[in-house]
């Protein structure tokens, strides 16, 4: 994906996110464990600083504390970052504890 596209799904997001800063596995569909540092997220996605190259379309699981294990999809890829939506919504009644508990 160029770099414009990538930048322009960054910024069209439809939520706010909330800064965190939490290490944790990505899990991709090939059985694959990526360490990742989730640095914002919001009910229905996150960015993540990863070394490993994940393209854009790849399905991964992320295990976000208190919340459990969810499926995403890397929605872009640029530049040891990702940007993730969730395959279903972190439940209201748990995201302010998830995002205690990343912080």
């Amino acid at each position: 994906m160029p770099a414009r596209l990538a930048m322009t799904a960054y910024e069209d997001r439809v939520e706010p996110r909330d800064e965190t800063l939490h290490r944790a596995q990505l899990a991709t569909a090939d059985g694959t464990s990526r360490l990742a540092t989730i640095v914002n997220l919001s009910p229905n996605g996150f960015m993540a600083r990863c070394d490993a190259d994940i393209p854009v379309g790849a399905a991964v699981t992320v295990t976000l504390p208190v919340a459990g294990a969810f499926a995403a999809e890397v929605r872009w890829s640029l530049g040891g970052r990702i940007g993730c939506k969730l395959a279903q919504e972190v439940p209201p009644a748990l995201y302010q504890f998830v995002l205690a508990a990343m912080r």
